[in-house]
């Protein structure tokens, strides 16, 4: 076909050719003249469109026919199951999980992080947060025409962010007529319902055409006590009371008539309430017993409640047979859910500091009206579980003016574009108490003429809300000050808000076409100017940034960057229908980019095709990258949270360095064990904090650098009608990468490696915990990583039992390393793949057979073993402890290989409709138990499918 015509050039209507991906479709006119749909003209990766092109790189496609044939509902969920998906960056199952991200579902190319795998809607960049994680929630699964994702780095073509790859998700234009969904689905638990309705509609006219598409989905939260790994607690089933926190729904104090009631006291006694005692007699109290320990997972969800509504308009006009109109505008409302158990409270600790006053009514040292002393208790406030709702609304507007001209002869494209894109977030919290209103609460109080405990003194009572509380209550027994009183709830549990603003705007101008014919063919260059401006903010509510709540502190982030850009593309045939070279491509490409924080920076590619026979392509790449310092990177503010780390001062880390000189400097005894939550030694490591660590932002930071290489064959025997088979290596090599300065890291370059310097942000308790640790963002990371992709696809030819489809896709993980130091302090690459996530091998299997209006798709994804660190104390879950890696012991964990298998049934009804039932996980396949949680707050890998999954679809089309 020649795309110089001007019957066909007419028709080619590309939504967003300011990055040339979109796809092209034939107008009206085109239609009528019977002249053949283009059905796109460009494929991601590159901006010259070219027909070939696409076989240049490793990309995959995703058709909506592909779409609708598995069982998940989201974007997200489709991506996250692609063999070349590493973990996702926050699953639903992290429960604990905090900050402006989280809700969101973002997808990660070669495990090498979600920011670092740039996500595009027609082209153009989605809006990210201000730390640059781009949500796929945003995007309608009814507005999706196909996916391509390029497994290759992309930066001279895209910019910024695209280290991993790209994912280009491609919506539906051009409609005619209308469709109605309905999909509905439930675990075989009985819970997790699924429900998602949607409907686009079409109209096309001689000039132009518009689509829409609504969608409204809602997944319910699955809680932790409904599933067998989470509802016993930490070790799943393998759990005891023991296991659970000692900080108690049932409350605990310490007398200090009879014990040193001090923060690091290791001689403190805490004692609960008798069933039926008198709280105000210090007789009616007993020792606390693990039985009376709390279990925090029967509060908690174990996958976060989703709510979702959207809008999608896609409008093309064609101003003349040479220039046309495209434009996307999207409005997204995204909500979820998550809730966690009550918080842990320690009225002793740094962060709370605010006892039971000895002049409480509620005080148990009190004497006949006399004063006692102010009293040290712990309470889990089990009566409001800390509950968060966050809420994202989205507002997309992205504008294209496309065109072309003929000039000497030869054919060129121009386009000028614009991207409006807004989020805002709402996040509302409730169950982390007011300290300001705590005070009050455990401070003096009396009671009144009506018998009603009262806050303050007779003399001087404090007027208002102010209700007295009394802690030592346990959960479920009644009283005054109870924690179950309405009133007081409201007092001491206000309501949280946080928001944030993020806000992408673009402008674009691209220029594209042949300079000049070659032997081999025309020789396409595509080049032009991108100015893009990002800016955001995240304001955490008040009492997070005063620290005056039980919730973590969080201070704003608020800033702004802008950045031009140029690039420019030449696609040069160097051979053409010889022997051995049916074709010989060189594809280069070239980007400067000039920011307005850190200064200008250039990067590179390139591309060649080696095409020795018809049915056998060669295919290589060489591509350096880059990501940009993000908002939250540079101008976050402090925040505080409850890390899990290892101390290697402790007897029972591995390599442990316990009464080594940096530890016995600060004043660590050579037989401390390392203490979590409540003081309570780890039965586990990691082992999270008890006390909160401070983390921030580094206004110094300089962007992220990376060299990326592939080389693969594409088979298509001539022998073999329908088969594809496709072979691809990659590497990646990744440095300065930006990463959190983490608690190992600092502990180990502390204690470990001799490193005075990194000890300045540790404080240590006179018992020898870490009682407090500040730290923030480097430069600091390093990495490589290196595998295989494998494809086939084979198209049976048709027999008398209806047509078969395979498609194979298999990822071999040869190496992941990340730089770390061992003991001796020598510079070393940590070998990583085997860890959850990390697997060596990921496979999915899908077979498909259709006869009439029936079809069946059944799938089968494959995951080999995992391995995490564990502590030699011979207890059950360590089954390697003799491992040693990098000349010291490192003690694992190892797992077997999972499997999960899914099936779909499909018919074509005569009414032009289609129904569809099937199963995701359908032998509720379970996975293992994973005691350091990865990608979870629970002992199972976030990953995994947590059950069978039912599920019913019907399509109407009209």
């Amino acid at each position: 076909m020649n795309f110089r015509t001007p019957a066909v050039r007419l028709g080619l209507l590309p939504a967003g050719i300011a990055l040339a991906l979109a796809p092209s479709f034939a107008s009206a006119q085109e239609a009528a003249s019977g002249t053949t749909d283009l059905d796109r003209i460009s494929v991601t990766g590159s901006r010259i469109r070219g027909a070939n092109m696409e076989t240049q790189q490793p990309i995959l496609t995703m058709t909506r026919e592909t779409l609708e044939k598995q069982g998940f509902s989201s974007v997200a969920d489709v991506l996250n199951n692609l063999t070349s998906a590493g973990s996702p960056a926050i699953s639903r199952s992290e429960s604990l999980a905090s900050g402006e991200n989280v809700g969101g579902y973002y997808v990660d190319i070669r495990n090498l992080g979600a920011e670092r795998t740039l996500v595009l809607m027609n082209g153009k960049r989605l809006g990210a947060s201000t730390a640059g994680l781009q949500d796929l929630s945003q995007i309608p699964m009814s507005a999706v025409e196909r996916i391509e994702i390029l497994k290759d780095g992309a930066s001279a073509i895209y910019g910024s962010d695209a280290i991993a790859g790209v994912v280009n998700v491609i919506t539906r234009k051009n409609v005619e007529g209308g469709e109605a969904s309905v999909y509905v689905g439930q675990y075989g638990n009985g819970d997790g319902d699924s429900q998602q309705y949607s409907m686009t509609l079409g109209a096309k006219g001689e000039r132009g055409s518009l689509t829409l598409s609504a969608e409204y989905s809602k997944q319910d939260p699955v809680w932790a006590k409904d599933r067998w790994y989470s509802r016993d607690g930490a070790l799943g089933p393998n759990s005891t009371s023991e296991d659970w926190s000692p900080i108690s729904q049932n409350s605990t104090w310490c007398n200090p008539l009879l014990f040193d009631c001090s923060r690091t006291s290791k001689t403190a006694v805490w004692q609960t309430l008798n069933q039926g005692g008198n709280p105000t007699n210090p007789n009616d109290y007993h020792e606390l017993t693990p039985d009376e320990y709390s279990n925090a997972n029967e509060q908690m969800t174990l996958l976060t409640g989703v709510k979702r509504k959207s809008v999608y308009i896609n409008g093309t006009y064609d101003f003349t047979d040479s220039i046309s109109l495209n434009t996307d505008l999207l409005y997204n409302e995204r909500q979820t859910f998550q809730q966690i158990a009550g918080y842990p409270y320690q009225s002793n600790s740094t962060t709370i500091n605010t006892p039971l006053s000895g002049s409480s009514v509620f005080n148990p040292t009190a004497v006949n009206g006399v004063g006692g002393q102010d009293v040290s208790f712990r309470r889990r406030l089990w009566e409001v579980p800390r509950t968060t709702d966050s809420q994202l609304k989205t507002l997309r507007f992205a504008p294209t003016v496309s065109g072309f001209f003929e000039l000497g002869g030869k054919s060129f494209d121009w386009d000028v574009g614009a991207l409006w894109n807004r989020n805002e977030s709402i996040k509302t919290q409730r169950g982390d108490m007011s300290l300001i209103a705590a005070r009050q609460a455990l401070g003096p109080s009396f009671i009144d003429g009506t018998g009603v405990a009262r806050c303050g003194t007779a003399a001087n009572p404090i007027l208002g809300d102010c209700r007295p509380w009394n802690p030592l209550l346990p959960y479920g027994v009644s009283g005054q000050g109870s924690l179950a009183d309405q009133e007081l709830q409201d007092f001491l549990f206000p309501t949280f808000t946080t928001r944030g603003i993020t806000k992408t705007t673009s402008f674009t101008a691209n220029l594209a076409g042949s300079i000049v014919t070659l032997p081999a063919g025309d020789l396409g260059f595509a080049m032009g100017v991108e100015h893009r401006k990002e800016e955001g903010s995240y304001t955490p509510d008040a009492f997070a940034q005063s620290g005056q709540s039980t919730g973590l502190g969080q201070k704003p982030t608020r800033g702004a960057y802008d950045l031009n850009e140029v690039y420019l593309e030449l696609n040069v045939p160097i051979l053409a229908d010889m022997a051995f070279a049916k074709e010989l491509t060189l594809n280069m490409a070239s980007r400067y980019s000039d920011y307005s924080n850190f200064g200008g920076t250039t990067n590179s590619k390139f591309g060649l095709t080696w095409r020795p026979m018809d049915e056998l392509l060669v295919r290589g790449t060489y591509a350096e990258g880059f990501r940009a310092p993000t908002i939250s990177d540079l101008y976050g503010g402090l925040s505080s949270s409850f890390e899990s780390y290892i101390d290697p001062c402790g007897t029972t880390a591995p390599g442990s360095v316990a009464g080594n000189g940096p530890c016995s400097a600060a004043g660590v005894p050579a037989d401390y064990v390392q203490l979590g939550q409540g003081n309570k030694v780890c039965s586990t490591l990691p082992c999270q904090s008890g006390d909160q660590f401070v983390s921030g932002a580094n206004p110094n930071l300089k962007p992220e650098t990376s060299k990326s290489t592939t080389a693969g064959l594409v088979w298509s025997p001539r022998w073999v009608q329908g088969l594809d088979i496709s072979l691809d290596w990659y590497k990646y090599e990744i440095s300065d990468m930006i990463i959190a300065d983490s608690v190992d890291r600092i502990l180990r370059d502390c204690y470990v490696l001799g490193n005075s310097a990194r000890c300045e942000g540790v404080v240590r308790a006179s018992d020898g915990h870490v009682s407090a640790l500040t730290y923030g963002t480097a430069n600091l990371g390093k990495m490589e990583t290196e595998g295989y992709d494998l494809g086939i696809k084979y198209r049976l030819p048709e027999l008398a039992i209806g047509q078969f489809s395979i498609d194979w896709q298999t990822s071999y993980l040869s190496k992941y390393d990340e730089q770390g130091q061992n003991a001796a302090g020598q510079n070393i690459m940590i070998g990583r793949v085997g860890e959850a996530g990390l697997f060596r091998v990921r496979s999915n299997v899908g077979i498909n057979w259709a006869m009439g209006d029936f079809g069946v798709n059944y799938t089968a994804r494959y995951y080999s073993g995992m391995k995490e660190d564990c502590i030699d104390t011979g207890e059950f879950w360590c089954n390697a402890p003799n491992h040693m890696a990098n000349g010291e012991a490192e003690p694992l964990r190892k797992t077997g290989s999972n499997t999960f298998h899914d099936l779909q049934v499909s018919w074509k009804a005569p009414w032009d409709a289609t129904i569809a039932v099937g199963a995701n996980n359908l032998f509720d396949h379970k996975g293992p138990l994973m005691y350091s949680a990865p990608n979870s707050s629970f002992a199972y890998y976030g990953g995994f499918d947590i059950g069978r999954f039912l599920y019913m679809k019907y399509t109407q089309r009209f």
